[in-house]
């Protein structure tokens, strides 16, 4: 007779094949390619050194899922594309999520308690008192009592940056950029920002081409640049104490244009490339590139553009007189002037080449911040509490930081070189497979019609480098 479960589920037929499926697949996984981000980790030790940013308060007697083991089950967690503390209440019976994290058991069978056995790791209340512990926990804490040290994961973040370089770079670029991020509920520091037409926080982020070295949640009731010039004394300190003779620039959009900022670089040996917002005396200092260019769009039928460079001067924010690139550029909906102000100097550097090619390139910072929002879920910042929200951050930071790394290291040369982190995530490491766990080795059998094996084969042995 032909077997049938309430727990089956009934697909179209196959000639007279029935077509029935079942999640009773106790040791399948759909995340085996995220055994690559497992060699990342042994290479860079990512999480290793983010783990030490913690303060474990627990009873070591007691203690079933280490600190290290509870951050790294979220932070693959985050690269595998779970978003949700709910997801790792099913996640908790993965042995290969089990065995990424470095549990000695992944089938989860040495658990003390019976209706533990089979779940290797933690669920969502254990992983939830990990975000939700107050910085002032000590042992005496009932629940909660591991605390994290936000000034040194934010060191961390810089090391890291540092680290993946073997010898000091020419220059370095520092992008700065704030953008919103969205809230439903009513967290501490809610507020109703203007621009952005919605109650969100106001997160700054730096970075330094694909290298985040800052992620820092904000309230929406400040300046867009509030908090920069702070954030990079700390990040320039030990950039500069590593690689003292690195040419460090400094670049962001209008929202960044300062007097604190441009004083910053200035009294620090720092160059800047800074947008500045329009005005009518600005406007007035292109008015004859824009009639040029007016003409030249007109007779051509296409955009046009020129440039000038100009001494420049506020009357009352700016200290002293500064350089100021003026973009006339004429469109088909017309006028179209733009301005940055640079410390760039004249001799060195033509005004066209510091905006299109300087300036322009920032754009790329924005790619990075997406992938961080978008890709490894920084926007889940649902906690009550500012604190709890910034260790989110965090934990999508260390995420962006092990897939940058994989990125890096492993995908360098390929076709996927440029790749972002949700196509890494698809064509890589959302790869099915069978996991057999017996006392000598983890067998993880990955679908013989996998069509990217060629590639995935190059990575791992780039990660993983022959015993000499």
């Amino acid at each position: 007779m032909t077997e049938c479960r309430e727990t089956q589920l009934q697909f179209q037929g196959l000639g007279s094949r029935q077509v029935v499926g079942e999640f009773s697949g106790v040791r399948v996984t759909s995340d085996a390619g995220a055994l690559l981000l497992r060699e990342v980790e042994a290479s860079v030790r990512v999480i290793d050194r983010f783990a030490a940013c913690f303060r474990d308060h627990r009873n070591p007697d007691l203690i079933e899922h280490s600190v290290r083991e509870l951050v790294g089950q979220r932070v693959y967690g985050l690269c595998l594309g779970y978003e949700d503390l709910n997801d790792h209440d099913a996640l908790r019976r993965d042995p290969l999520l089990a065995t990424l994290v470095g549990k000695l058991d992944p089938t989860g069978q040495s658990r003390r308690r019976k209706r533990d056995k089979g779940c290797a790791l933690g669920g969502k209340s254990t992983l939830n008192r990990l975000e939700l512990t107050p910085r002032e926990a000590t042992s005496e804490a009932r629940y909660k009592k591991v605390v994290y040290d936000g000034d040194a994961v934010d060191r961390l973040l810089v090391d890291l940056f540092l680290d993946a370089y073997a010898k000091a770079p020419e220059e370095i670029w520092l992008d700065l950029d704030a953008t919103d991020d969205p809230l439903h509920g009513n967290q501490e520091g809610r507020f109703f920002h203007g621009y952005y037409r919605a109650y969100c926080y106001l997160p700054l982020y730096i970075f330094a081409g694909d290298h985040l070295l800052c992620a820092r949640l904000r309230p929406s009731n400040i300046d867009g640049a509030a908090g920069s010039v702070e954030e990079l004394e700390r990040i320039v300190k030990p950039i500069r104490e590593r690689w003292p003779n690195v040419r460090i620039v400094i670049r962001g959009d209008s929202g960044f244009c300062r007097e604190p900022i441009m004083r910053f670089c200035e009294n620090n040996g720092l160059d800047y490339v800074l947008g500045l917002a329009r005005n009518s005396r600005l406007q007035n200092a292109i008015a004859s590139q824009m009639e040029h260019a007016r003409r030249k769009s007109l007779r051509t039928g296409r955009a046009a553009r020129c440039f000038r460079s100009f001494r420049y001067r506020t009357h009352n924010t700016w200290s002293r007189t500064r350089r100021v690139i003026g973009k006339a550029e004429y469109l088909d909906k017309g006028a179209n002037p733009r301005f940055i102000v640079t410390s760039l100097c004249g001799d060195r550097y033509d005004a066209r080449t510091v905006y299109e090619r300087l300036y322009c390139a920032r754009g790329d910072m924005e790619n990075r911040i997406k992938e961080q929002q978008l890709g490894l879920f920084a926007d889940r910042t649902s906690t009550a509490t500012m604190r709890a929200n910034q260790l989110r951050l965090y934990l999508s930071s260390i995420a962006y930081v092990l897939m940058s790394e994989l990125r890096r290291i492993g995908l360098r040369g390929t076709e996927m070189a440029r790749a972002q982190v949700g196509t890494i995530r698809t064509a890589l490491l959302k790869l099915g497979a069978v996991v057999t766990v017996s006392a000598r080795r983890v067998f993880v059998q990955m679908s013989a019609a996998f069509t990217m094996s060629t590639l995935f084969r190059t990575i791992l042995a780039r990660l993983r480098p022959a015993p000499a």
